[in-house]
């Protein structure tokens, strides 16, 4: 079943059992894959596509709740929070610590990088890879990490 198709029967579940954060929600997922899909030249959706679709709305969510909290406005905190649970819901399970460095190691190995000159290239194949499995954070400092060990 397609992200789109999973959102819209979510939607009429959320409708039913009235929770209300969770619905707007999942209409502002819906209305981000609809404008994506209407994007010259866009046409249908593809779980790559999703994900990184989800992955944006996931970043702007923890970059608002940063500012927030700097503000102290913890009720826009807990909204944000919520919407945050929600999205993460529909992408795939985050990589742990051990499982991110594993994977580097592979793709570091694969590319034949030897220090941090490679960085770009070892960052733009892992991008790739781990999409939507671990913040871009993550990857970059744990890239830095290993390629300077």
């Amino acid at each position: 079943m397609s992200l789109k198709k999973k959102i819209e029967a979510d939607i009429l579940d959320a409708m039913r059992a009235k929770q209300a954060d969770r619905l707007r929600t999942l209409r502002d997922i819906k209305s981000k894959i609809l404008l994506a899909e209407t994007e010259k030249g866009a046409g249908e959706m593809d779980e790559t596509r999703e994900i990184q679709l989800l992955t944006k709305a996931t970043k702007q969510r923890k970059e608002s709740i940063e500012i927030y909290q700097q503000q102290g406005r913890q009720d826009l905190v807990d909204k944000e929070q919520a919407e945050l649970i929600v999205i993460e819901e529909y992408l795939p399970a985050q990589l742990s610590d051990d499982e991110l460095k594993e994977a580097l190691q592979t793709i570091i190995q694969q590319i034949g990088a030897t220090s941090m000159k490679d960085m770009g290239k070892v960052m733009g194949m892992a991008s790739k890879s781990l999409s939507g499995k671990a913040d871009g954070k993550r990857i970059s400092a744990a890239v830095k990490d290993l390629l300077t060990a």
